[in-house]
């Protein structure tokens, strides 16, 4: 017998309805244990995919999936939705090279008509399709499925502002942690039931339709009608934001009322116009564990859990700590990832000098430009591919004007499990280019460390970047086996000069070290220099120099980000204008136009075009050559 006797027989949205309501309901309870068996071996966000459950199935059957679209906010919660779209049979290649994404993407499925992985974007993506349908005559809806944490994030007010009530979309509020609606009352929940339950939707439908088409009067008493009721309700819901927008409002309705959500979606759906339907939902739903504590159980990690108990993060949050006990103007910043960043613990101990300003990295990096211009020592950490949000920030607010805001830059590097929106490629290139800025590359603990404390005592803009990862043992001797982790700019693993040198910043080091043993193995002999600190390229470029023998024919500069504008073009452009690379062959080894997006599953780097073998090849290639 199967385990998921519903769920088995799930190939499309068009399956769903043809289910009865007991049917839908043992399928909740299907997929809930299928996503807890399922995400604890693949890894993946289990306690948000557990919320939705209901309010899924009931998009797919009351829409027209896919003529109809669903864009859902960040896509972190879309599991249920590639489960009922033909995906389930693919589920245990989730987050794995050429295997399911942990989003939304567009080439996986017609159902996924818009990418995510970043928050806030779903309603300015579902307004261009909307708009787009206005033009051509299409009845087409699309809903945008937000979470309430988005609100948080500036963009989704910027296309509620443009949003148009005669469109035809719906924005589906999905309200689980944060309260957006004032506190109604049980007077005011027993309105919200009638107002969602068959007989009246029926009875409102009706008489909009009769109303109507009363010769010459028809539409201006109904507008008469409907603002009375406006008042009315306002009396006792309060003002409300999105029908002051001019939007349809429907709700709150309870999220796991798969049956009331239909009802409310095909009533928006039914009066051609812009609508907003607010449900509230419990994260980590149906799993007790997840109900408890849903922070844990957003992402898991592979395999039950079991992961990296002490990365970079945590080390640099702990450390933080440590210098704001003697310090007190030394404050954090997080834009609504203070586990993710390491900070839970600065918030715990220091709450006056702890500020999470929600899904705003723009604002968190002007704020903390504020926070140094009065004399403060503000550390702001936020994810690579989050920081790309802030650029104009950093240029305008922060080091046109060479304010000490130390950026901590959580998440640098390929991030296998997450993909191409969470690869941290991009940092290098343009904070390289931003007059002022100082970028360090810590890759130990210790001189994570230290790179701090040259950080917060530079008096100037800082990026200290650093891996999703914990601290490399094989690193830590091959570096750092004097014990002394100050900040040295450049260190090497080798005391001759060999005829190779790789040059090189970031986990990839581990990947250069083996293309050493690779070389070594042809009888070329071979050394890293691991560099601590990129920028001022200037002090860079001697320090590698100083390390470089006369015997040194060959040179690699080898990075996990972008070739343009990264780390390989500018150093070795530098050298070369000190004359250090005369007579020297040289590459550059980085990811060339390319998002490093895995296509099969074998190793990242292998897939970026970017291991020890290519590297390896690359000198190989110099040294025939000549």
């Amino acid at each position: 017998m199967s385990k998921y006797e519903i769920l088995d027989k799930i190939g499309s949205p068009s399956d769903l309805r043809e289910l009865s309501d007991e049917e839908l309901d043992t399928l909740a309870s299907e997929i809930r244990r299928f996503l807890v068996d399922n995400v604890s071996r693949t890894g993946g966000h289990l306690a948000s995919n557990l919320g939705v459950v209901e309010l899924t199935l009931a998009l797919h059957r009351a829409m027209d999936t896919p003529r109809d679209r669903i864009i859902f906010d960040v896509g972190h919660q879309s599991y249920v939705h590639k489960l009922v779209t033909g995906r389930r049979e693919k589920f245990d290649t989730l987050r794995k090279g050429g295997g399911l994404s942990g989003f939304t993407k567009r080439d996986e499925s017609e159902y996924d008509c818009f990418g995510a992985g970043h928050s806030s974007t779903s309603l300015s993506a579902a307004l261009g399709f909307a708009e787009a349908d206005r033009i051509k005559g299409s009845d087409v809806y699309t809903v945008a499925v937000i979470g309430d944490g988005a609100f948080t994030g500036g963009m989704i007010h910027e296309a509620l502002n443009n949003c148009e009530n005669d469109l035809h979309l719906i924005i589906v509020i999905n309200e689980n942690e944060m309260s957006i609606s004032k506190n109604i009352g049980r007077f005011a929940s027993n309105l919200t039931k009638i107002r969602a339950g068959r007989r009246y939707l029926r009875t409102k439908k009706v008489t909009r339709n009769v109303i109507r088409r009363i010769p010459l009067i028809g539409n201006w008493l109904f507008r008469r009608m409907r603002n009375t009721k406006k008042v009315f309700k306002n009396l006792i819901y309060g003002s409300n934001y999105f029908e002051d927008l001019g939007l349809y409002y429907l709700g709150p309705v309870d999220g796991h009322d798969r049956a009331a959500i239909e009802r409310l979606l095909t009533e928006a759906k039914s009066t051609g116009q812009s609508a907003v339907i607010h449900v509230k939902t419990k994260k980590g739903k149906g799993f007790a564990p997840a109900e408890r504590d849903p922070g844990r159980y957003h992402g898991v990690a592979p395999g039950n859990g079991k992961g990296i108990v002490h990365d970079f993060s945590r080390a640099m949050g702990e450390y933080l700590c440590k210098k704001a006990e003697d310090d007190n103007s030394i404050c954090a910043i997080t834009a609504a990832m203070a586990d993710g960043t390491g900070l839970s613990g600065f918030a715990e101990r220091f709450p006056d000098r702890f500020f999470d300003v929600g899904i705003a990295e723009e604002h968190a990096l002007t704020f903390a430009s504020g926070l140094a211009a009065a004399g403060m020592k503000p550390v702001a950490a936020i994810y690579s591919t989050f920081l790309q949000r802030g650029y104009d920030n950093i240029i305008h607010d922060m080091a046109l004007q060479n304010l000490p805001v130390t950026i901590c830059v959580d998440r640098a590097g390929i991030n296998a499990s997450d993909g191409a929106t969470h690869h941290g490629i991009f940092d290098v290139a343009f904070l390289s280019e931003i007059p002022g800025m100082n970028i360090y590359t810590p890759l130990t603990y210790g001189s994570l460390r230290a790179c701090l404390d040259d950080a917060l005592s530079s008096g100037k803009p800082c990026a200290v970047r650093y891996p999703h990862a914990g601290e490399y043992g094989e690193v830590v001797r091959r570096f750092y086996s004097d014990g002394d982790f100050s900040v040295r700019l450049a260190r090497a693993d080798f005391d001759d000069a060999p005829e190779a040198v790789i040059i090189t910043d970031g986990r990839i080091v581990t990947e250069a070290l083996k293309a050493e043993a690779l070389l070594l193995s042809a009888g070329i002999s071979c050394g890293t220099v691991l560099l601590e600190k990129l920028k001022p390229y200037g002090d860079t470029a001697e320090a590698v120099g100083e390390l470089l023998g006369a015997n040194t024919e060959y040179l690699l500069f080898y990075e996990e980000e972008i070739r343009n504008g990264g780390m390989g073009m500018i150093l070795s452009d530098e050298m070369c204008r000190r004359g250090m690379l005369e007579g020297r062959s040289f590459s550059v080894l980085a990811l060339d136009d390319n998002f490093a997006v895995r296509k099969s599953d074998i190793p990242v780097y292998e897939a970026a075009g970017l291991d020890a073998r290519s590297a390896a090849d690359i000198i190989l290639e110099m040294k025939k050559r000549g």
